[in-house]
């Protein structure tokens, strides 16, 4: 009987790991996406600012390379 309630509670934390793991790699993912989209708009940022400004692309890299540093 005791080793039966035993493993009932451990299946029972087990369950509420799995539980907070999975709340918690759904999160994770969520924040990659956002991550994935962001860096999508800043590319397509770049190449508008590269189009209306054709100095920027030459200003760009050097604009990283400062804040880098």
């Amino acid at each position: 009987m005791m080793d039966e309630k035993t493993m009932r509670g451990k299946i029972s934390l087990m369950e509420k790991e799995l539980a907070t793991l999975t709340e918690t790699l759904e999160r994770s993912l969520t924040a990659v996406k956002d991550i994935q989209d962001i860096r999508l708009e800043i590319k397509g940022l770049k190449v508008f600012l590269g189009r209306v400004h054709p100095e920027f692309k030459l200003q760009f890299p050097e604009i990283m390379r400062k804040i880098k540093d």
